[in-house]
């Protein structure tokens, strides 16, 4: 399956544990002040890719946790992202998504319709970083998030079972 990639880190220890691979997806309609990827907002930016590839990028690195999911927005192309999202889980590796929206407005978004694809990414995510960056909030002290309002939630089956930020 095709998406727009802006780009891809194959290993990182600073966007979420342990050792893993990135996936930075091209798109973000969000465009927050002082967002640390600004050149990842425009949807038609970036560079083609596949599924296929990525996934056997990240799967051919025995070595790797997971992967995180970032951008952009990966719920900007949740198709691609639950695809990729969903064979590494089956590799039996983790996955981690940074969203500028909050849990609660992607249940909504689920709720009301046309966002059956916001589900089905969600089902596979393991830990999502959820909010969109707020300047007035920034702290280099906090880990795995840019500002203080974003919440570091553990999902199981896309419901949040605990949170790692407190």
């Amino acid at each position: 399956m095709k998406f727009r990639l802006a780009g891809f880190l194959s290993e990182s220890i600073t966007d979420g544990t342990g050792f893993r691979a990135v996936v930075f997806f091209q798109g973000c309609l969000k465009a927050c002040p002082g967002c640390q990827n600004p050149q990842t907002h425009d949807p038609m930016g970036g560079t083609e890719s596949t599924t296929e590839e990525m996934i056997e990028k990240i799967l051919a690195d025995p070595y790797l946790d997971g992967v995180t999911l970032s951008g952009g927005e990966p719920f900007f192309q949740p198709e691609p992202a639950a695809v990729i999202a969903e064979a590494v889980k089956a590799a039996g590796k983790n996955v981690w998504a940074f969203t500028g929206y909050t849990y609660e407005e992607l249940q909504k978004g689920i709720e009301e319709g046309g966002h059956d694809d916001w589900a089905r990414l969600l089902k596979s995510i393991d830990v999502l970083v959820d909010g969109p960056f707020l300047l007035a909030e920034k702290s280099l002290e906090l880990k795995f998030r840019g500002s203080r309002n974003q919440r570091i939630l553990k999902l199981e089956d896309g419901k949040i079972v605990g949170r790692l930020d407190q």
